[in-house]
């Protein structure tokens, strides 16, 4: 049995990642099997640079801690090598970044993840990390306006050629 001092480092160790868990917009499970050091130190700068954090904590604690905070359905992901990523600020950038290192290494997968608290299918958090980000989507946007007004400018300039043409 263990002692009381290994009992208490690791209860506290559940009451940290939960609060963690609780302020972040994004919690990702990722298996990070067969993936070599310098690998996992360029994800995690990336991460950093997007606001997110990677840790690699035992399952039984990563289980406690997503019970504390009151999420369930994710104990089917806690088996072998997982690690946990979370960001407080929007999980978009933290998500594409973990998408994109996925997407080049074969080995690197995500599992499931929870979004704004409610859990999230590895297929939703894949279709999310697709999509462009904020910026291109209202570029697109302008774009496509702007092209609209010009075509109706061609439009009217047309018309006042017309009437001054028939007058």
């Amino acid at each position: 049995m263990a002692s009381e001092a290994i009992l208490k480092q690791k209860e506290e160790e559940v009451k940290k990642l939960a609060e963690k868990m609780q302020k972040s917009s994004l919690i990702l499970l990722t298996d990070y099997r067969g993936i070599n050091v310098e690998d996992v130190t360029a994800l995690r700068k990336t991460l950093r640079n997007a606001n997110g954090n990677y840790s690699v904590i035992k399952n039984n604690i990563t289980r406690r801690a997503l019970a504390e905070c009151k999420i369930e359905g994710l104990d089917e992901f806690l088996v072998g090598p997982t690690a946990v990523i979370t960001t407080e600020d929007s999980y978009l950038d933290s998500l594409k970044a973990v998408y994109e290192y996925a997407k080049n290494n074969e080995f690197y997968k995500i599992k499931a993840g929870v979004i704004d608290g409610k859990v999230v299918s590895k297929e939703d958090l894949i279709t999310l990390a697709k999509l462009p980000s904020r910026e291109v989507l209202i570029a697109k946007l302008a774009g496509a306006l702007l092209g609209n007004i010009s075509k109706l400018a061609v439009a009217l300039d047309q018309v006042a050629k017309q009437k001054e043409a028939a007058e």
